[in-house]
């Protein structure tokens, strides 16, 4: 966000800037829509959210796929039960929903980017020192980094990730064999093909979430929330533009692609066009060479937080604001929730502005998520006051996605050119990672309890951001 030239920005993972990470995978939905229509804050895309074990199944023999140059390691292991797993899935779908027959990769392919290098590809491609995954439609082939690439994902967000990214690979393949029947030819622009993969990804988890795959389990809680942050380690880097050679989306669009996959199905994946993506991407350019150079951030200061009320007070015009105050204080009536709360009794947000500050922050170390989750968590505790000033509970059901919507609908208000704030490129990642964290703020009631749904939390935001507050109260009403 920024302040008279500067913006709300984002680096959600600084190895995202470090690893280039699927940045060459693969040689109608209106902008006001959404994927899941009414939503339940204990569901994920028409399911009941559920806790349990998310990963390998245990107790189920590995697949036997051949693969080119493994070393029989764990991540192989992981990558060939991920594509067999796959394979099943549209061997059923394919005919089923498109009326082909699926046919496997012809060639599978694991290297170490730091070790010796392998030709791939037809010959065409080298993977020395290449971090990623990817499908060549040149020989049907499907390769990946079992080095880096594969134990990075695991590490950041279990072995899920890993299922996810290939899945994704696996679209690419799917793209290949419908041909016009996904609207797909030479001419294609990247983003279409990436978030029509995104999107047949999303279906075949959704597959997995219930319990349709051999090798693989996933919650639809904690689980499926770890799938959706991947996006954020595969995402173009803040400041790109979608229309780039090799665009894939930022993670607030390729979080939208997956869900849609997820809910709607590969049919659905299918229909994603020029036009499509054209209504509803939201991947900006920064604003000036100042703002890239802070990479769209701001400082977490008592001054910028001052702005930030201000600009909430513009934004949802009470008559009487609540008071921001330093530093955290508790309440008599409510939770103290940290690093920013909330006390209906004294209409009153109090902040600890040094925890906001580490939320505010990236590092290179991979800490901190930017300046909007840090803004977004004392938005969403003004909001409060807003719901309170409007006879709306505070602790009930609906309560977390509500205030998820209407920090979406003032984080829309900030595209705006003001002498305030201004929506910076990145910003809504940084939304969604907050969103997607197991203490979301910005979806949570007074209390501190956020929508035990992060796939719906992530969509509240959505609605907010797209339609407007006015949406919020109607959708997510008493």
């Amino acid at each position: 966000m920024s302040t008279a030239g500067r913006r709300l920005g984002s680096t959600v993972f600084a190895l995202v800037a470090a690893i280039a990470l699927l940045s060459n995978c693969s040689a109608k939905v209106a902008g006001t829509a959404s994927p899941l229509g009414q939503l339940d804050p204990g569901s994920a895309g028409g399911m009941p959210v559920n806790t349990g074990q998310s990963g390998p199944r245990p107790g189920v023999p590995d697949a036997t796929l051949p693969v080119v140059n493994t070393d029989h390691g764990e991540m192989d292991r992981l990558a060939v039960n991920t594509i067999s797993d796959v394979d099943d899935y549209w061997t059923d779908q394919l005919p089923k929903v498109f009326g082909r027959q699926f046919q496997p990769a012809a060639t599978l392919t694991s290297y170490d980017s730091d070790g010796a290098n392998v030709r791939v590809c037809a010959g065409r491609e080298n993977t020395a020192g290449v971090v990623n995954a990817f499908y060549c439609n040149l020989d049907n082939s499907v390769s990946w980094d079992r080095g880096e690439l594969l134990p990075t994902l695991v590490q950041n967000f279990g072995p899920l990730a890993v299922t996810m990214v290939l899945a994704h690979e696996m679209g690419h393949a799917i793209q290949t064999q419908l041909g016009p029947l996904s609207g797909v030819n030479n001419a294609t622009p990247s983003i279409v093909l990436e978030q029509q993969a995104d999107c047949y990804a999303g279906s075949f988890m959704r597959s997995v979430a219930e319990g349709k795959a051999k090798h693989f389990q996933m919650s639809t809680g904690d689980g499926l929330n770890k799938v959706l942050a991947t996006t954020f380690f595969v995402r173009d880097d803040p400041g790109s533009s979608f229309k780039g050679k090799s665009a894939h989306g930022n993670a607030f669009d390729r979080v939208f692609a997956f869900q849609t996959g997820f809910t709607d199905g590969p049919k659905r994946c299918a229909q994603i066009d020029v036009n499509e993506i054209n209504s509803r991407i939201t991947e900006t350019a920064f604003r000036n060479d100042e703002d890239a150079s802070q990479n769209g951030n701001v400082p977490i200061t008592v001054a910028n937080l001052q702005i930030v009320a201000k600009a909430l007070g513009d934004v949802f015009a009470k008559a009487a604001p609540p008071k921001l105050v330093t530093p955290l204080a508790t309440c008599a009536d409510a939770k103290t929730t940290s690093p920013t709360a909330y006390c209906p009794a004294t209409d009153t947000v109090s902040m600890d502005v040094a925890k906001l500050k580490v939320i505010g922050t990236p590092t290179k170390k991979g800490g901190g998520i930017g300046d909007f989750a840090a803004f977004g968590e004392v938005a969403s505790r003004y909001v409060l006051s807003v719901q309170k000033a409007a006879n709306l509970p505070l602790d009930d059901a609906n309560t977390g996605l509500r205030t998820a919507c209407l920090v979406g609908s003032w984080g829309a208000s900030m595209k705006k050119e003001t002498d305030q704030l201004v929506l910076s490129a990145g910003d809504l990642d940084e939304a969604v990672a907050e969103l997607l964290a197991p203490n979301s703020l910005i979806a949570a009631d007074v209390n501190g309890k956020p929508a035990a749904s992060g796939f719906a939390r992530v969509e509240a935001f959505r609605i907010g951001f797209l339609q407007g507050a006015g949406t919020c109260t109607q959708q997510f009403g008493n």
